[in-house]
């Protein structure tokens, strides 16, 4: 049976308790990190001497991900840093295979992620250059949004396309993943869930972890 892997997103935590809120999801895989810098989306976040002091205090690896401008420049330092797994955006990378490569001989897991309405097809032929393929199930900016079923068939094809090359690589889905909305996310073949308000929003976090991967296993 395939892992199933749940990286609650800190989005949701409270930014003035970041270490006791890490301790809160220390039963996930990896804490994922959204990176945003009011330019790719139209929020801002955190970034890398935040990103640095989280990596020293985690008890996960860190999930993070990008969505800022000139990634090209940027992710690389991000790996550096010590995050396990690096996340860029397609339509914000340049050469999105030499950023690949860069980020994994810097030690980190490769990963491209897609805006809902940005196809996959253009960029089959370098699956073979990433650990991970993440579809944006909602449009990427800000947490608490409902899941975009419209996504599904994305999922679907890049799930085949990836059996079809024989390929390892995993897809990651961020967006609207509740109790309901990952069971259908899961049947579409993601295996990675970012899950932000429906963990944080808990009170024990924890038990909603443990129940994310029950629902996400119903069918497996």
């Amino acid at each position: 049976m395939t892992h199933l892997r749940i990286n609650p997103s800190i989005l949701s935590a409270d930014f003035v308790n970041l270490e006791a809120e890490l301790q809160r999801i220390s039963s996930a895989d990896a804490v994922h990190v959204d990176v945003m810098d009011n330019h790719f989306v139209p929020n801002l976040t955190l970034g890398l001497p935040v990103v640095r002091r989280i990596q020293q205090v985690s008890p996960l690896p860190l999930d993070v991900h990008l969505m800022i401008e000139d990634a090209d420049r940027w992710a690389p330092l991000y790996a550096e840093a010590g995050a396990a797994s690096v996340t860029f955006h397609a339509e914000a990378a340049t050469a999105p295979v030499k950023l690949a490569r860069e980020l994994r001989d810097a030690g980190a897991k490769a990963a491209m992620a897609l805006r809902p309405a940005t196809p996959m097809e253009p960029y089959l032929d370098m699956l073979g250059e990433l650990d991970m393929l993440l579809v944006m199930t909602v449009e990427p900016g800000f947490g608490g949004q409902s899941f975009l079923d419209l996504t599904l068939p994305k999922i679907r094809r890049a799930a085949a396309a990836i059996e079809g090359a024989g390929l390892d690589l995993v897809i990651q889905v961020d967006g609207g993943i509740t109790e309901e909305t990952i069971l259908r996310a899961a049947d579409a073949g993601a295996t990675v869930f970012v899950a932000g308000s429906s963990v944080y929003g808990a009170d024990d976090a924890a038990a909603a972890i443990t129940a994310l991967r029950t629902a996400a296993s119903q069918d497996a």
